[in-house]
């Protein structure tokens, strides 16, 4: 069953992964695999090298008491185990111009009991628990000579219900200094998914899937003010269409009257952001993060977010993190049971509520100069903890391992 897992700090790459701790590496990796052994002048680029690869994974587990599929109120437990394996590879074309291959391939596991309720009279229904794939593919090019990087992505997503298929060009220009940079990027994503509603209500005809399209673009200005402060101003509008819904979400209204959740079929999203990196020494580097948003359902929100790397030694820091976010509900929301007949459209969905959350947690990496655990290709390992809790009583914890071999 689709669900958005709000997993709290991926955007700062809170997702890890495991590796077995083998003594030697695949031999790809040894040897850095040359696609062709033809010179330059031939192929037109010297060799595809691997770069670098990194093996996440995660568990991430929430609770609370305000599930839409049940109203707004009801249980929320959930949990998911991601893994995701990402390969980076590279190679220097005939006119210099260095390109990057980044291959991405992720699978979750998860259970929702509150999916679960969707068919509260079968034991184990198959919206109980679900596998989501997502793989990608990204490509750029940097090319030094005129400061350019040019950029493009697809993507991938799948689960029982559910298919999203996604693609974004970006293009970058730095400065003669490259003390500055702007940044254009434009995607969008198709998504189609099968109308699921809950049992009480489902017609006696078959479902039907309903498509959902999302289009985004992202402008952005980075400028080194001097050798220990950076910043980075971003603009990133989005537009929906479709079913921007979700059918097996039920609401209740003042009579007991029953119905499906029914949102408008579009939505305008405009966040804007300031981020800034200051470097205090060797030791501590402080980035911070603001962001404004708001949306043409009536929601606005303010985002803070600080995070510390703290260089213990030449090869282990530590990264305490905190995320504070304060956020109006749309116009459409309202607790169980307080809802009109007379509105339009309505949802007791607390994702969309007014609420304030924060999520703060740690991380400790290490980095040894001769490998970790002597193993010379297994340059780092990172273990980080996050905890996350609203004002509505809905809290989640998630614990992540990343290994990078380059």
């Amino acid at each position: 069953m689709r669900k958005t897992i709000v997993t709290l700090g991926l955007y700062a790459g809170i997702l890890s992964g495991t590796f077995a701790q083998n003594k030697t590496l695949p031999k790809k990796i040894e040897s850095n695999y040359e696609l062709s052994s033809k010179p330059a002048s031939v192929t037109g680029f010297r060799s595809l090298k691997l770069d670098e690869v990194n093996l996440v994974s995660s568990y991430y587990e929430q609770d609370g008491n305000n599930s839409a599929v049940t109203g707004g109120i009801g249980t929320e437990y959930l949990f998911d185990i991601a893994n995701s394996l990402d390969l980076k590879l590279s190679f220097t074309d005939k006119k210099s111009r260095k390109h990057s291959v980044n291959a991405d391939f992720s699978i979750d596991y998860y259970s929702s009991a509150s999916s679960d309720m969707i068919d509260p009279r079968s034991l184990s229904s198959a919206s109980k628990e679900d596998v989501h794939i997502y793989p990608s593919l990204s490509w750029s090019m940097k090319n030094d000579r005129k400061r350019q990087t040019f950029g493009a992505n697809i993507s991938y997503s799948t689960e029982w219900d559910y298919q999203s298929y996604g693609a974004n060009l970006s293009f970058a220009q730095a400065s003669k200094n490259n003390n500055t940079e702007v940044a254009l990027k434009i995607g969008a994503f198709f998504d189609t998914w099968e109308v699921i509603l809950p049992v009480e209500l489902r017609p006696n005809i078959d479902q039907k899937y309903k498509p959902r399209n999302s289009f985004n673009a992202s402008l952005s200005v980075s400028q080194v003010i001097n050798k220990r402060l950076q910043l980075m101003a971003v603009i990133e509008p989005a537009y929906q269409e479709g079913l921007l819904s979700t059918p097996y979400h039920r609401v209740y209204f003042t009579d007991g009257t029953l119905k499906l959740e029914k949102l408008p079929g579009t939505r305008l999203k405009l966040p804007v952001g300031l981020r800034a990196s200051y470097f205090l020494g060797d030791r501590f580097i402080f980035r911070s993060f603001y962001r404004y948003y708001q949306d043409d359902w009536g929601m606005k929100a303010h985002t803070f977010s600080m995070e510390i790397p703290v260089k213990i030694t030449s090869f282990l820091s530590v990264t305490p993190h905190y995320r504070f976010n304060r956020q109006s509900a749309v116009r459409y929301f309202q607790p169980f049971k307080t809802h009109q007949l007379s509105e339009a459209f309505y949802s007791s969905d607390y994702d969309i509520s007014g609420f304030d959350s924060a999520f703060w947690g740690a991380g400790i990496r290490i980095a040894p100069p001769d490998g970790v655990l002597g193993i010379k290709h297994w340059s780092s390992a990172e273990l980080r903890y996050g905890h996350y809790n609203r004002t509505n009583g809905m809290v989640a914890n998630i614990i992540t391992l990343s290994t990078k071999f380059k």
